[in-house]
């Protein structure tokens, strides 16, 4: 820090260090520069700016809607918690919202225990940030990320990835892999040979032919008395 210098002497000081003097709070008083490389420092600002943006994307709320009403099928449940189970971990907050239609507010414990039920089913990455509330037909909660939990699922997925691509690259596994396509070929030139037996017949024909045999003998020539 070098305190208060006049604007002359603080851009004599930049040229001589063959930098910028850059102004990093116009509204102090006075006015707050610093020597450096602007290039570097625009670079260094703009990534402050993505970590900033990515920090509160990762804040987003987001909501998961259980159907129209009460009336939905199991599975189209299961969907749902799927993808709220895949907002969590990807640090999002959400909110799930369960409607209802007609008379079905006269049994709104249904609803209540529908919520619990998800409250459960997700205990393992979130925790209640808003208990379940009905608003006119609308009842929604709130469940937060636990990011410690999630970054230990996360690292224990990675390890038991990275488990299954050693298995796969290990010499064990190379030589068992060597040892069935060896059998399988070795296999495949027996079943040739069985299913061409004719062709063993006729190249013993063939080298009997050359060699002489079963051939018919030549007349000899009769003696001159």
């Amino acid at each position: 820090m070098v305190g208060i210098v006049g604007i002359e002497e603080a851009l004599k000081r930049a040229r001589q260090a063959e930098l910028d003097l850059v102004e990093v709070s116009a509204d102090a008083d006075p006015p707050v520069c610093r020597i450096l490389d602007y290039g570097k420092y625009r670079y260094e600002q703009s990534k402050k700016d993505k970590a900033n943006k990515a920090r509160s994307k990762a804040a987003e709320m987001k909501e998961v809607r259980l159907g129209r009403s009460m009336k939905i099928d199991p599975h189209d449940v299961r969907i749902r918690l799927d993808q709220a189970r895949r907002f969590l971990m990807d640090g999002h907050k959400v909110q799930i919202v369960q409607n209802f239609r007609g008379r079905e507010l006269m049994h709104r414990h249904r609803g209540h225990e529908r919520m619990d039920g998800i409250i459960q089913e997700l205990a393992d990455i979130s925790r209640v940030e808003m208990s379940p509330r009905l608003a006119g037909r609308r009842m929604t909660m709130i469940l937060g990320p636990e990011k410690a939990k999630i970054e230990q699922i996360k690292r224990r997925q990675a390890a038991e990835e990275q488990e299954k691509k050693e298995e796969g690259t290990s010499p064990e596994a190379a030589s068992l892999r060597g040892a069935g396509e060896g059998g399988s070929a070795s296999g495949g030139a027996e079943a040739s040979e069985k299913a061409n037996p004719a062709d063993g017949a006729k190249t013993g024909k063939g080298e009997g032919a050359g060699t002489g045999e079963g051939s018919v003998p030549e007349p000899m020539e009769a003696r001159k008395g």
